[in-house]
Parts: structure tokens; C-alpha cells; sequence
């Protein structure tokens, strides 16, 4: 039997979520205490946000979730920051400061996000990294409730949450907007789980399309439902006609993309089943109310048909409104950043689009890489950024130039693209004629989207602000932009030192309890190893249907970093209608390469550590 592991006291610069209080050990005591490590950058942060959310209620009054907010970027550390993002994101439960990670250090957390279970005696008892552990959490806290009444150490009660006082603002961290034929403008209003259309000057309500109430529900102006949209596409007059509506919504959490009927303000459903996207990439057409969905961003039109920024799994999908189908158009759903042809290429969290006028490139603010990339006769490219960890807020040549975590880009009529710097407040500038980026706006509050009026003027969806600003006339003009050398960021991850030659990838995986491995549907696991550079790798690339791999690293590579996908099919045993699940995990592992390294690299897929 191990030896039981008593949690680390909670401590961190401030708490949120708690009415000012500090939480201690006397507020815990007694309960069943879910630690979420989380960064608000992070899409499957997000994600388990939203699995959590029916284990509150269900659990209210013995369980306690708190979130531990782990910062990866340099604005995440800023306390305003991440106040308004508990805000946007709907986090109804206590929330910890650690800027510096020392709390994510005591529980040795290792990824975004990880999950750790203190029991009503204060012992970790789990712990788990990555997002599909909804089920498996529920069990575990079954079993806690029955061991913990049976000993008489489990209290039940309200717990510390405070809920913050409502704000009063006309639009509450809006998303995404477009301009409409009639010069109104139309903003995904998202904490409020709405869409507003505003009059031409940015500011006049004109009328709400969604009850405003979290939900998935088709109907009226008045009575449907969204949960979070961001992206807004406009459809053209062609497609609109025999599609039934003018315009398609990234529903984002409810993983849906729905329809507009702008005459009437109807909301339809035209693509997604709600369910998250936890499957193989395929290059099929599917029927789009049978596919599932992964947090889809934003929205354009090009090559004939809407492409969705896929967040959720890094990739962009395909959306074909007359046909009524949807399938996969870019990236491998490796998070990362590698150019190349569509199938092949890797991205991070791909959040925003824009067409250029004459509608050969689609422009892709490819947010955890922080990066503006393009999409060009079948080629995804890189215009500006280096990679998941190299960050900051640097202009001049684009070889050079650094965005931190950009949610939003801007084709203008001269070829040039406006992005919107979220992270660095900033709105940025990349002239492909001349290879440079400049700043032509900053001091903005988190800008997520740029909206290009008939009129030539720029509106900015500046998020946090709860508003949208019009920039300054000719800040556009050479005069008007001005070159910025920032702060340079570069997180550095430990690398594992590897011996050169044959190395065994080891990927240990525990199904949640009660389940099992499942393979109805053919073989259970699948394993896809890559690297970067490729000639890191001599042999072992490829995908298989085992969590073991052998490898044949190369000796000449110094440094680089092999790209790991695992996935396990899983399904509840010993009941009657049992429920499958499909748990995956992606790695970016660095290594290095060395006379005395390891000749084995395990990594665990989400298990459940007991």
C-alpha cells in the first residue's frame, strides 16, 4: 500500500470568487476539494471548465472545485487579466492566484490543465492531466462520499463560493462582429451567450438575437440559445437563398455552428451533434448535423464554402451550406507549428479569419503560437511567429517579429493584414510587400476581431473593455504606425536527455475507474509519433494501434522535439448499457540528444493516478 499524500496548503497572491476571504484548511476540511490548474490561454482549460460545470451542480454540497490559474503568458499574470477572464468564462467557483506556479510546483503539475482530488481528510487521492475525465471524476467522488459518511469525515454544506456583482455594460466581453448590408453592425455578445446588432456608429443597440440564458436551443430572436459564439460569416446571396439563412454562428461551447435568418432573427441548427469532437482526423465529407465539433472559433468564406477555426482541436474544418456538409480542410490536430501542405500542416488554437479582397488567401490568427499564418493554393505558410513558447511584443522585419497569443486578423484592401494583438492590447500590422510589422494602435483592452466598415474605417472588438473602438483616423498611414521593440518572451521546457539510437516511447494508460478498454469499433488504442525536425527521427514515424513504439533517434540531431498523439477507447464494465468514451492526448516532448541519455521515454495518457 502507498503512503497517503497530504495536499500542500493553498497559497497564492489573491483569491477570486471568494468575496475577499482567503480559503484555509478550515474551509476545506471536511469536503471533497477538485483542484483545476488551469492558464485562461488554454482551450482545453476551457474545455474542462465545461465538464466540471454538472459536477458542481450535481455534487454541490460535498464537493468543492477550485481553480489553481497557472499562467503560460506574460498577460496572464496580470490580476485585472485574469479577474476578467474568471468573468468571460463563467467560472462559478473559487479561483487562486499563482502567478509564479509555486502551487502548480507543489502538486507537480506538468500540463494544461491537471486535475488533482484532496479528500475530506486532506489527502490527494488522484490526480490527472488533460480533459474527458467528467466521468471517471464522478465515480471517484461516489466513492469518496460513501468511504467519508461511513467514517463520519464528510461535511456537507454550502461551500465558499461568492458570486461577484453583476456588471452594467451593453455588451459583455464581445467576441467577433461583421457589418451587415444595412451598415449595422453585428457583434457576438459571448458572456452573455447573445448576439447585438448596433447601429452604424458601434454604440446603439438595435436589437438581441438570443434570450441571453446559457443553452442550445432553435427558435425565435427572443427564445433561442447560445452558449459563448464568437464567430460571425455572413453568407453570400447565392448560398444564403438555398441555404434558408443569411448567416452562420460559431456556437463555441455548445461545439455547434447555427444559422441566422437576419429578417427575423430565427436560429436554426446547421452543423454539429454538441458533442466534442473526440475522434480520428479523416479527410471525408461528412453529413453536418452527424459530425461532431470541437470549440469552433471564427468563420469565413473562401474557396466556396465557410471554413471554421477548429480551436478546439487545431485544425480548420470545412462547412458547406448548400450541400450540408462539413469535414476536415487543415492541420493534423498535433498542436504545434509546422508550414506545408494542408493535411500535413500543425497549428495551435487557430481563433480568427479573414479573406484578403481579391479571395486567394485566407489570413489565420493561430493564437498559441502566437502567429499570423495563411492559407494559399493548398499551402498553410507562417507570415509572423516562431512557435508555442516564443512570444512578445517586437515589430520590424516578420523573421523576427513577436505577437503574443493574437485572436483576431483583418484583410485590407492593399494586401496588408491588421491583427489583433489580444494579449499585447495592440493592434499589429503585417505588410507583405515589405515584410514588416508595425504597431498601429496599443493601450486596447484584450482587441479580439477588426471589422473593416464600406466607409474604410477599422472598428476593434476591444473584448475586455466590453466595447467596440474605432481607431484613429490615419493610423493606418506609414506616419501613423510606429516600431515597437517590447519585451521578448521564451518559456524553455526542460528537455529529456535521450541516447542516440534506440529509445522505446512508452505511453501508460489506466482507464477511469469502472471502465474499460473497448474495441468494438476495431483496435482500442492508436499511437501517431512525428518529429520536429523530422530527421530527429530515423525510424518510429508513423501511426500504429500500440501504446508502445520503438524508435531510432539521430545521432547528428542535437536538439528537437517529437510530436506524440495517443488515444484509448474505453467503455463502462459490468453495466447493462454501458457508455463509451474516447480519451486522447497530445505531446510536444523536447529532447536533447546525449551519450548518457535515456533509452526509454514513457508519457501517461490521462490516467488516473491513484
Amino acid at each position: 500500500m502507498s503512503a497517503r499524500v497530504r495536499a500542500p496548503q493553498l497559497r497564492g497572491r489573491g483569491w477570486l470568487n471568494t468575496g475577499g476571504r482567503e480559503l484555509g484548511p478550515d474551509d476545506l476540511r471536511g469536503r471533497i476539494v477538485l483542484l483545476d490548474f488551469w492558464t485562461f490561454c488554454c482551450i482545453n482549460c476551457l474545455h474542462v471548465l465545461d465538464e466540471l460545470r454538472p459536477l458542481e451542480e450535481k455534487y454541490a454540497d460535498v464537493l468543492v472545485v477550485i481553480g489553481v490559474h497557472s499562467p503560460k503568458f506574460a498577460h496572464e499574470k496580470d490580476p485585472d487579466a485574469l479577474a476578467a477572464a474568471v468573468e468571460r468564462y463563467g467560472v462559478h467557483h473559487p479561483v487562486l492566484d499563482d502567478p509564479e506556479l509555486d502551487m502548480w510546483q507543489q502538486y507537480a503539475a506538468k500540463a494544461w490543465p491537471t486535475l488533482a482530488v484532496v479528500d475530506p481528510e486532506g489527502y490527494v487521492v488522484a490526480t490527472m492531466a488533460g480533459e474527458g475525465h467528467a466521468e471517471g471524476l464522478s465515480r471517484l467522488i461516489d466513492d469518496l462520499i460513501a468511504t467519508h459518511e461511513a467514517k463520519g469525515t464528510l461535511r456537507r454544506g454550502d461551500g465558499p463560493y461568492v458570486p461577484p456583482a453583476e456588471p452594467e455594460t451593453a455588451l459583455r466581453f464581445p467576441g467577433k462582429a461583421v457589418v451587415l448590408d444595412s451598415g449595422n453592425l453585428l457583434v457576438s455578445d459571448s458572456a452573455r451567450h447573445s448576439l447585438v446588432e448596433l447601429a452604424p456608429d458601434g454604440e446603439t443597440p438595435v436589437r438581441r438575437i438570443g434570450s441571453g440564458v446559457r443553452g442550445r436551443a432553435d427558435g425565435t430572436a427572443g427564445t433561442a440559445t447560445f452558449s459563448e459564439p464568437q464567430g460571425l460569416c455572413l453568407l453570400p446571396a447565392h448560398a444564403a437563398e438555398v441555404a434558408g439563412y443569411d448567416l452562420v454562428v460559431a456556437d463555441t461551447v455548445n461545439h455547434l455552428l447555427r444559422g441566422v435568418k437576419l429578417a427575423t432573427g430565427e436560429v436554426v441548427t446547421v452543423a454539429g451533434t454538441g458533442r466534442q469532437w473526440r475522434s480520428t482526423a479523416d479527410d471525408h465529407a461528412h453529413d453536418a448535423l452527424s459530425v461532431d465539433l470541437s470549440s469552433p472559433w471564427d468563420l469565413a468564406w473562401y474557396d466556396g464554402r465557410v471554413v471554421i477555426a477548429m480551436a478546439g482541436i487545431h485544425q480548420l474544418w470545412w462547412f458547406d451550406p448548400i450541400r450540408r456538409t462539413a469535414g476536415m480542410y487543415a492541420g493534423t490536430t498535433v498542436e504545434a507549428l509546422r508550414d506545408g501542405p494542408l493535411a500535413e500542416a500543425w497549428m495551435a488554437q487557430p481563433s480568427g479569419l479573414s479573406v484578403s479582397a481579391d479571395g486567394a488567401r485566407l489570413w489565420v490568427a493561430d493564437s498559441e503560437t502566437s502567429a499570423v499564418r495563411y492559407v494559399q493554393d493548398g499551402v498553410l505558410g507562417t507570415a509572423v511567429g516562431q512557435g508555442l513558447f516564443d512570444f512578445g511584443h517586437v515589430d520590424g522585419p516578420a523573421e523576427r517579429a513577436l505577437l503574443q497569443h493574437p485572436l483576431g486578423v483583418c484583410a485590407l484592401p492593399d494586401g496588408s493584414v491588421l491583427i489583433a494583438d489580444t494579449y499585447n492590447g495592440a493592434v499589429r500590422r503585417f505588410d507583405p510587400d515589405t515584410g514588416q510589422v508595425s504597431t498601429v494602435a496599443d493601450g486596447l483592452a484584450e482587441p479580439s476581431d477588426l471589422v473593416l466598415t464600406a466607409g474604410g474605417d477599422v472598428l476593434v472588438v476591444e473584448s475586455a473593455a466590453h466595447r467596440l473602438t474605432r481607431l484613429a483616423p490615419g493610423a493606418l498611414s506609414a506616419a501613423g504606425a510606429v516600431t515597437v521593440d517590447g519585451p521578448r518572451h521564451k518559456l524553455e521546457r526542460k528537455p529529456t536527455d535521450v541516447v542516440a539510437g534506440e529509445v522505446t516511447l512508452d505511453v501508460v494508460f489506466t482507464p477511469a475507474p469502472g471502465q474499460k478498454l473497448d474495441d468494438t469499433y476495431g483496435p482500442s488504442t492508436r499511437l501517431e509519433v512525428s518529429a520536429s525536425p523530422p530527421e530527429l527521427l530515423l525510424e518510429g514515424a508513423g501511426t500504429t494501434t500500440y501504446l508502445s513504439r520503438r524508435l531510432v533517434i539521430n545521432g547528428a540531431v542535437e536538439r528537437g522535439v517529437l510530436q506524440v498523439t495517443a488515444q484509448a477507447a474505453t467503455c463502462d464494465a459490468d453495466v447493462e448499457h454501458a457508455a463509451c468514451h474516447l480519451t486522447r492526448q497530445d505531446w510536444g516532448v523536447p529532447v536533447r540528444v546525449t551519450d548518457d541519455g535515456a533509452a526509454r521515454v514513457p508519457l501517461v495518457l490521462r490516467g488516473l493516478d491513484a
